[in-house]
């Protein structure tokens, strides 16, 4: 069976890993600690390919302890028993060291069993994830471990690693072949190594050299590397709901592509349906319908067209102007619920026309505001504790302030 090349120039210290120098640097914390031969108990946590494997690997070569390796999508009850079943025995005399590689797939009742022998210290734990350990790592577990992040590798840090595997086969780079093929692995070694592995067999016979050409028929959207039940999901559902609030249509339009070309017309329509009604909204009323009647016509469109009304949202959301006036009335409203404010209606708003005997006035007295001049009349609406409360501040936009100033004019001529 052949070896996958990314196995085969794992990097075997340290110094040799690519990237994550905010952990393996000379001088920073982590590396201090893990050298000192002192292995606490860990959780690393990033995308695929970006070298937790390789330095859980490196640590358990520098560690003295009976190293027992674990993956969460093949491990059983079994083989975590098996484990737990040699502790204190003479091959593990000095603790064990159990690298648990993608924990978030082993289910809480198998998390549990490993709880009591990492807390006692007869287990070392180094696991690693790809997926939030807040979120897929029971809470016990995860509060006796450290948790280490690792970012996705640069353009740069993966244009060397490739520069090492064309040397280990004699090849060589044109123009700027490399730096297209560091671009196809989107952060991920593995993946660029995985290209590289194709690409090398492509090159034509008696040449050494890798062409652009080559490339490109290898690293087709090679951008494109994100599951929707991953992180990588809501980082770029968050991105581009953020570059829409920030007026900002270029990478408004880069994360909206980014979203269609893997699919995901549906998540891409909601978050433009979102920002509309919250990062717009009163400043500029007309473009909620709009932005539906876009997202309707893409999902009628489906792909590949669907890009066109969702991109005609996107630009147009992002250059709108802006305004949270309403939502932020809202959760100031929301706050004073879950507070406990607002005890009871007025009585003139009541859906009653019953007046106990213990009633001091008598009759609802409610004012029809359509029977007044220009169709409003005052009178109290917000409960008595609240009555003096504003929740709703104009923003500083064109229309509402059009609004304020009708209204102002109104009201304080009554």
């Amino acid at each position: 069976m052949q070896q996958p090349l990314a196995d085969l120039l794992r990097p075997k210290s340290f110094d040799d890993v690519l990237g994550q120098q905010h952990l393996l640097g000379k001088g920073m914390a982590f590396r201090k600690v893990v050298s000192s031969n002192h292995i606490p108990n860990m959780v690393f946590y990033g995308p695929p390919g970006v070298g937790k494997t390789t330095v859980a690997n490196i640590i358990a070569e520098k560690t003295n302890m009976s190293l027992y390796k674990l993956n969460g999508t093949t491990a059983s009850t079994d083989d975590i028993k098996q484990i737990i079943a040699n502790i204190n025995s003479v091959l593990t005399q000095n603790g064990i060291l159990l690298y648990l590689d993608e924990i978030q797939y082993l289910n809480k009742k198998q998390q549990q069993s490993l709880l009591e022998f990492v807390e006692k210290g007869d287990i070392t734990l180094i696991a690693s994830t790809t997926e939030n350990p807040f979120f897929y790592i029971y809470p016990a577990l995860l509060s006796r471990c450290t948790v280490f992040e690792f970012k996705p590798l640069s353009t740069k840090d993966i244009s060397k690693g490739l520069l090492k595997a064309a040397e280990q086969f004699g090849l060589v780079f044109e123009d700027d072949a490399l730096e297209y093929l560091a671009l196809s692995g989107n952060g991920d070694m593995r993946k660029a190594l995985n290209n590289f592995d194709f690409v090398r067999y492509a090159v034509k016979k008696g040449s050494n050299k890798i062409t652009r050409d080559i490339v490109d028929q290898v690293a087709i959207k090679g951008n494109i590397s994100y599951d929707r039940s991953e992180d990588k999901h809501y980082d770029n559902l968050s991105a581009l709901m953020k570059s829409l609030r920030g007026s900002d249509p270029d990478a408004a339009i880069y994360y909206l592509a980014k979203m269609l070309e893997a699919g995901d017309i549906i998540a891409a329509s909601r978050r433009l349906l979102c920002s509309a009604n919250e990062d717009v909204g009163l400043a500029y009323p007309q473009i909620i319908p709009i932005v539906k009647a876009a997202v309707d016509t893409a999902l009628q469109l489906g792909m590949p067209e669907a890009y066109l009304p969702l991109a005609n949202a996107a630009v147009l959301i992002a250059t709108a102007p802006k305004s949270n006036s309403a939502p932020m009335a809202y959760w100031k409203a929301q706050a004073d619920i879950a507070k406990g404010k607002g005890v009871g209606v007025p009585r003139a708003l009541q859906n009653t026309h019953y007046d106990g005997a213990d009633a001091k006035v008598k009759g609802q007295h409610y004012k029809y505001p359509h029977d007044y001049k220009h169709h409003w009349v005052k009178q109290q609406y917000l409960p008595d504790d609240l009555k003096n409360e504003t929740y709703y501040q104009y923003g500083d936009n064109k229309y509402e302030q059009a609004i304020k100033e009708y209204w102002e004019k109104i009201k304080h001529n009554d």
